[in-house]
């Protein structure tokens, strides 16, 4: 295969046609039967991921290479092992499929207005056995230092280069609630957030809403809807277990499916910083009251 560049008028020239663009260049390439020029470029796109899924294995890190290598039913595009290596003082994160190629990690899931999250996702494995969700107690030892840094590090330069916001980096149970509990209420979110890497509510807007709430709680409804408009989707067929993930990831202390008010005063304190205060007070507005302005 060669490369070369040659003016982009004459590129056109060549096709029978004429241009004013002399001073641009057009790279050529060329395959089998044809050229190829990348020379003029849509701006009409956008990245195809979007996404950014952390999971756990619950296997061993023997376990989870086995399968995330070898089998043709579930892959992921990085893993990050319970022991890190090193290559001259520095972590390895090992990738297992390339970023623009889909991996196998999402399943049915849904997020925001996609399913099949597979299509616009990365997927993150961790090596850690997980926990019990009957007795909410860690199966195994807790993610520790070395993955967590590794995870932090790795996730950074991807949001980075696919410019992923906040509330785009989900756990497999935030996109997939009940079928999914992984990466699991032991996951140190509130860590990750504060180094850049995903949402966490503001402690501040927290205690205003439980104040507001401690005297007039929110409807099933508009809890319903300010889940809806943070991303979260099977509303209408498991709101138990779509609560139940919510709480996992911001509110592991009490993972127990039911809406008290300090779940749903993080919920809409969440809802206010990322989306905005009027979309907020909008969902909290009584039944056929416009909002003003």
């Amino acid at each position: 295969m060669k490369k070369y560049t040659v003016g982009l008028g004459l590129l056109l020239a060549l096709a029978g046609c004429s241009s004013t663009k002399d001073t641009h260049n057009a790279t050529l390439t060329e395959k089998n039967g044809y050229v190829l020029s990348k020379g003029e470029r849509s701006v009409a796109k956008n990245n195809r991921i979007r996404f950014l899924v952390l999971h756990y294995t619950a296997l061993d890190q023997q376990q989870s290479l086995e399968v995330l290598t070898q089998s043709d039913l579930v892959s992921a595009n990085y893993l990050i092992a319970d022991q890190p290596q090193s290559h001259k003082g520095l972590p390895i994160a090992l990738q297992l499929v390339d970023d623009h190629d889909r991996a196998w990690h999402a399943g049915v899931s849904q997020w925001k207005n996609r399913s099949n999250l597979n299509d616009t996702s990365l997927g993150i494995e961790i090596v850690n056995a997980g926990w019990d969700k009957d007795t909410g107690k860690l199966l195994g030892e807790p993610y520790n230092e070395r993955q967590i840094e590794l995870l932090i590090s790795l996730s950074r330069d991807l949001i980075e280069k696919y410019d992923i916001q906040p509330t785009d980096v989900v756990g497999h149970s935030d996109i997939a609630p009940g079928r999914k509990i992984d990466p699991g209420p032991f996951f140190p979110w509130q860590r990750l957030a504060e180094a850049g890497i995903g949402a966490w509510p503001d402690e501040q807007l927290t205690n205003d809403y439980l104040a507001r709430f401690e005297l007039a709680p929110p409807t099933m409804l508009q809890v319903a809807k300010a889940l809806e408009v943070y991303g979260y989707g099977y509303l209408d067929e498991q709101m138990d277990d779509v609560v139940r993930a919510f709480q996992m990831r911001f509110h592991p202390q009490s993972v127990t499916g039911v809406v008290d008010i300090k779940t749903a005063a993080i919920l809409f304190s969440l809802v206010d910083k990322y989306y905005g205060k009027q979309k907020a007070v909008d969902i909290l507005l009584p039944p056929n009251v416009a909002a003003v302005g």
